[in-house]
């Protein structure tokens, strides 16, 4: 009997650990390296969204009629505050926070209208915001019986829609 030769290979064992190896590593760098601007916009998204939805139950609550509407450029005030970026009207003071936005440089528009209505009737009709912060965008459209849900593009917001059963496809420019 002659001694075992060792293998020249590797064991598929071996291969399976490496490739394990370097499958974390590309996803903890993806995720290290996610951009910041569209974290940024999606958290004001969901904070706004959450605004709305509660000037909506205030408005609905108290028969109320409510505006929400954005009061232009946010900006630093004499004193050095920031300045209001968007507004509810016709909710009692302090019922909200201040309009403020938690980044600046964020921005918003209301697409199709000045304001929206937002009570107290329960159904305020189909409602659409564009937000921006830097390089990236956010839409957050309703049907106006739902709540305000968050998409990159006029594509997804229309598969969100389907899915939320809003009706119909986002109206033209």
């Amino acid at each position: 009997m002659t001694p075992a030769r060792p293998s020249a290979g590797f064991t598929l064992i071996e291969l399976l650990m490496v490739l394990l190896l370097v499958a974390m590593t590309t996803g903890l760098i993806g995720l290290s390296l996610r951009d910041d601007d569209g974290v940024r916009l999606e958290r004001e998204a969901q904070r706004l969204s959450a605004l709305i939805e509660a000037a909506r139950a205030q408005a609905r609550a108290s028969g109320l009629v409510v505006h929400f509407e954005f009061t232009g450029e946010a900006a630093r005030d004499d004193a050095g505050a920031d300045s209001l970026a968007f507004r509810f009207v016709g909710l009692p003071d302090g019922a909200l926070p201040p309009g403020r936005w938690l980044q600046s440089g964020t921005r918003g528009q209301i697409l199709g209208a000045r304001s929206l209505l937002l009570g107290p009737e329960p159904l305020i009709g189909r409602q659409r915001i564009q937000l921006s912060h830097g390089e990236a965008h956010l839409i957050l459209i309703t049907d106006g019986l739902g709540p305000f849900i968050a998409a990159h593009d006029e594509a997804e917001a229309a598969a969100l829609a389907a899915g939320q059963g809003l009706i119909g496809p986002p109206p033209q420019r």
